[in-house]
């Protein structure tokens, strides 16, 4: 059975195994407690977990974002969406979407946005099955080191 819940300090550890999975390099544990207790501190971070059983498994982040233009209604960032190779198509991204969805909703956002990789085409099939556009934007990074 899988519950979908909040990640909580004690899930870090988990959470930055997941997140070596997703790109490929090991988390500072350290710093992303230290983040972690941050973006507690704000309010406006969603950070939840997949757990099957007591074992994270999958795991996804909103961001709450103010606007100032038109009726300036708030809207939501998702990141860092993942579910480890070991349990994938059993259902468990679309719930943590749902919920993700639900969250911003709840807050009245009027829209959620997330940038995808290139490269992941399965995952743009995955979240044009959960109603996300694909609107041809063009995205931009500008890394600093």
């Amino acid at each position: 059975m899988i519950t979908i819940k909040p990640i909580t300090p004690q899930d870090l550890s988990a959470l930055s195994q997941l997140y070596e999975e997703l790109m490929g390099v090991p988390s500072n544990v350290r710093q992303m407690q230290k983040m972690f207790e941050y973006m507690e501190r704000q309010g406006h971070y969603y950070v939840l977990g997949a757990f099957d059983q007591d074992q994270l498994v999958g795991s996804v982040m909103g961001i709450e974002c103010m606007d100032l233009v038109g009726s300036c209604e708030p809207f939501m960032v998702i990141e860092n969406v993942i579910v480890s190779d070991r349990v994938r198509r059993q259902g468990i991204g679309q719930k943590l979407m749902l919920q993700i969805e639900h969250i911003a909703r709840d807050l009245r956002c009027a829209y959620i946005i997330l940038v995808s990789g290139d490269q992941r085409k399965e995952a743009h099939i995955f979240y044009e099955k959960l109603g996300f556009k694909d609107e041809k934007v063009q995205g931009y990074r500008k890394h600093f080191n």
